[in-house]
């Protein structure tokens, strides 16, 4: 086999192109996709973050850093004894796996479908709880270093699962809840084959 039998048999397998033009075609997202965390608020304003560390507790990668401080009694931050006075996530370690979305107690912390970040320091991918809280409308904050095209009605959080999977007796009962956050989904049902 010659030099150019070789090429020739590596360009025959390119026959269908499936590569998109990244900047100019986006990719539709999945609807449970993991991107950027936000950290919600309840309809009167006030943060749903108590300070458990719970979220930093669970994480495999060491990627957040919660540290609590009780509430002042003349100006709560939060409904709790406590809220997150400082509230840390490090982009460079975090893994998206969500332990921390399905640690939280009050649904304080979810993702977006955000993940396109274009750091050009390494002190811009640790969000603060500044720039991780939600505005008075539930959006979260955008960022210089955020690609500007998101779509911020896919912006609710990953669902949470609310029954187990693999049982004949969960048949059509709700497998996961509504999406946290902003912009609510219905449940899904489970074990449906849909």
């Amino acid at each position: 086999m010659g030099l150019f039998d070789g090429f020739r048999v590596t360009l025959r397998q390119f026959n269908d192109i499936v590569t998109t033009q990244y900047p100019d075609e986006v990719r539709p997202k999945p609807e449970r996709f993991h991107g950027r965390h936000v950290l919600n608020r309840y309809e009167d304003g006030m943060e749903k973050c108590i300070g458990c560390e719970l979220c930093a507790g669970v994480c495999p990668a060491r990627c957040i850093y919660v540290r609590g401080r009780d509430n002042p009694p003349d100006a709560p931050v939060s409904p709790g004894e406590r809220y997150g006075f400082v509230y840390e996530i490090n982009y460079l370690r975090c893994i998206h796996c969500d332990l921390c979305v399905e640690a939280c107690p009050t649904e304080a912390i979810t993702e977006t479908k955000l993940f396109e970040f274009s750091f050009t320091n390494r002190q811009d991918a640790i969000y603060t709880r500044d720039e991780l809280l939600v505005d008075d409308n539930g959006n979260s904050q955008r960022l210089p270093w955020e690609d500007e095209r998101r779509d911020d009605s896919m912006n609710s959080g990953w669902m949470r699962a609310t029954s187990p999977g693999g049982a004949a007796s969960f048949e059509g009962t709700d497998q996961w809840s509504g999406e946290l956050g902003f912009g609510r989904k219905a449940p899904e049902k489970g074990q449906s084959g849909e």
